[in-house]
């Protein structure tokens, strides 16, 4: 849901969870992010409907930004093998950052520290509210999906000290390929009718100046699932920063609940003396049909994401 507007309700039944990332913790400027989200698939009206709502706390000065989103996608059968999912998205986004920890030229001369005060003057309290839309969809069939989404579509003001700071838009392709074991080895298909296969994944990311590129590999023993990827920036003119993660992820599927965890190995200078970045996530499916009625989604071709999204 955060990715793409048009993955809400991509199980198809109702899903509801808890994100949790901490990023850089041995390090004072480190970022932590809580994330709440809540989706349902209406089958009769091949529609979904979602909630996400999102607190960063960012950086040494604690800027700290809250956001709450709705989103809708609507699922349309394009043939027998695609599905195509367009959706929208539209929230609220409040930031305001902790003036006190703040310090400016002012305050220092040749011997450091001088004054606990500073003379500058801000147009605003250093907050700032603002409204944000985000497009999206994604076309599927059973192995292969491909999604494209645009956020901060009307590049909002995100300036909190009164001046002129637009949010640039971000644009996002991504997709993967599925591919069952038993298609590599007849011997290879679980006994039991859970899901044995490799995912290979790809996601690009661009906005302003900022271009990121991740892509990596999950492995799907349900009910585990594992996956090694890489992220990076392919741009030269980032070379500077050598902003780069390797990600370890780990999902357990128990019936309807899902918890995932993930740990990235920070490349760049920073190396392993950031603490990396640690993510947790819980998630739980449900279904409010009557159990008497035929299963959700029977007939509907399935979204091949891995199943901790």
């Amino acid at each position: 849901m955060f990715l793409n507007p048009g993955l809400v309700g991509i199980n198809q039944q109702g899903s509801v969870g808890l994100n949790y990332r901490n990023q850089w913790p041995s390090i004072n400027a480190n970022f932590e992010t809580y994330s709440f989200y809540t989706s349902y698939h209406f089958t009769d009206v091949s529609s979904s409907l979602g909630l996400i709502v999102n607190s960063d706390r960012e950086g040494y000065a604690g800027l700290n930004s809250r956001s709450a989103a709705l989103q809708y996608a609507y699922q349309v059968r394009l043939n027998d093998n695609w599905t195509f999912r367009p959706g929208i998205e539209g929230g609220y986004v409040w930031r305001d950052l902790n003036y006190d920890r703040l310090t400016f030229g002012d305050q220092f001369d040749d011997t450091g520290l001088i004054s606990p005060q500073t003379a500058e003057q801000f147009n605003t309290g250093l907050s700032v509210e603002f409204f944000d839309m985000a497009l999206g969809g994604v076309i599927f069939n059973e192995q292969a999906w491909l999604g494209a989404s645009f956020h901060h579509v009307m590049e909002p003001n995100q300036s909190i000290s009164g001046d002129e700071s637009p949010l640039r838009k971000k644009f996002s392709l991504h997709g993967g390929y599925k591919i069952y074991f038993s298609q590599l080895n007849r011997r290879l298909e679980s006994k039991n009718g859970n899901e044995w296969s490799l995912i290979p994944s790809i996601n690009y990311k661009d906005q302003g100046d900022f271009k990121q590129l991740d892509f990596g590999l999950t492995v799907m023993l349900e009910p585990v699932m594992v996956g090694l990827w890489y992220r990076g920036f392919p741009d030269t003119n980032f070379s500077g920063i050598g902003a780069s993660d390797l990600v370890l992820l780990f999902g357990l599927k128990m019936g309807p609940t899902i918890m995932g965890y993930s740990y990235d190995f920070t490349l760049s200078a920073l190396g392993l003396n950031s603490g990396g970045a640690h993510e947790l996530s819980l998630s739980y499916s449900f279904d409010l049909r009557d159990s008497r009625k035929p299963p959700r989604g029977a007939g509907e071709v399935k979204c091949p994401v891995p199943f901790i999204f």
